[in-house]
């Protein structure tokens, strides 16, 4: 299996978040995710890791706002100049707002207002290097989407360099930090700046229809804000039920699309403590719908923070329940581009990981 990840990912590494009731705490989406999830595919005799590849901007502003795209690729250096206090403790700080937009009616030109308007809670430190980080993470989505693309298994038919050898049905991950599900069109939230599965999703539909699968813990409600109104792209996000759990304002069941997408979202919210066999049957449903819509490929976003030690999550599910997750999409036999969100528990998360590609491979 093709494993794209790049090391520019530790550029993004905040030294604390605020948890809920106002805590700072040690960031939780750290660098040592992708240590313990390397170290776990690099004992295994199928992971092939590869470099992404540079996409340039426009795979990017096709799902992001140029508005957005500014304020993160400018926010850091426009937040020292405005303090110099800042500026003087830079290794220590992170840019975060106090004040958030209650309305998105008119963007300030302060960068702490600007902070507001663009980042939805406390958990996306801006630091100096996220932006790159963050792009780097959506290469890799991105070089994943093109090594399950038409385009791999046809050398000559596209002017980018395709990926060659790929069996039927092809297969990739991308091992991608920081995450994205949480991201919508202009807005940060959940550790997540850009949405890489959102932009590998977009990027294929040149080539058809194409299927949204999330099984992260949480809803991905940056997704949903992304393809809400659109029918080429169907989106399933399996999740804890929002009235308990973040993101809270969105991911229930009732949220079905809107205009042209009418139908073409599917929210399944649990309850806490949901097993391995009642995730099973919620999942099976999901992947009727994706069988019915007939997509040309699939694109996964897998979060394993539904495992039964996670430190953010109140499901049980298994070592085992992953393997068994993976084994129920692949067996769609599409293309599948496999997008890493979240899993906070370190000592579990690699092998969590593996457990869920092994089907893939």
């Amino acid at each position: 299996m093709k494993i794209f990840y790049s090391e520019t990912h530790r550029q993004h590494d905040p030294a604390f978040e605020v948890f809920d009731g106002g805590q700072r705490v040690p960031y939780l989406e750290s660098p040592e995710r992708m240590d313990r999830i390397l170290n776990a595919l690099r004992k295994t005799d199928w992971a092939d890791f590869e470099e992404p590849r540079d996409f340039g901007l426009d795979p990017i502003r096709a799902v992001h706002s140029d508005a957005y795209l500014t304020f993160l690729a400018s926010a850091w250096t426009e937040w020292l100049g405005a303090s110099p206090e800042t500026s003087a403790a830079s290794d220590k700080t992170a840019l975060l707002p106090a004040t958030f937009a209650a309305k998105r009616d008119q963007m300030p030109e302060s960068i702490l207002g600007k902070a507001g308007f663009f980042l939805l809670d406390l958990s996306v430190p801006v630091v100096e290097g996220t932006y790159a980080a963050a792009l780097a993470s959506a290469n890799c989505a991105l070089s994943a989407a093109q090594a399950i693309a038409p385009i791999a298994q046809s050398p000559n038919s596209h002017p980018l360099s395709p990926i060659p050898n790929l069996r039927l049905p092809p297969s990739a991950f991308a091992l991608c930090r920081p995450p994205g599900h949480h991201a919508g069109r202009e807005i940060a939230g959940g550790y997540c700046f850009l949405n890489n599965a959102a932009i590998a999703a977009q990027w294929l539909t040149q080539f058809g229809k194409i299927a949204l699968l999330d099984v992260d813990y949480h809803a991905g409600n940056g997704t949903q804000d992304i393809f809400y109104s659109r029918s080429d792209v169907l989106t399933i996000s399996i999740h804890a039920d929002p009235s308990f759990e973040y993101p809270y304002y969105a991911g229930y069941a009732t949220e079905t699309g809107e205009g042209a997408g009418l139908g073409f979202h599917h929210n399944y919210p649990l309850p806490t403590g949901i097993d391995d066999a009642a995730y099973l049957q919620t999942l099976a449903h999901a992947l009727g719908v994706i069988a019915d819509y007939r997509p040309s490929s699939l694109v996964i976003s897998l979060g394993v923070d539904a495992y039964e030690h996670d430190p953010l999550g109140t499901f049980k599910i298994t070592r085992n329940g992953f393997t068994g997750i993976g084994q129920r999409i692949a067996a769609l036999g599409l293309p599948t581009a496999i997008i890493m969100e979240g899993g906070y528990n370190t000592d579990a998360l690699g092998e969590n990981v593996a457990a869920f590609l092994q089907n893939f491979r």
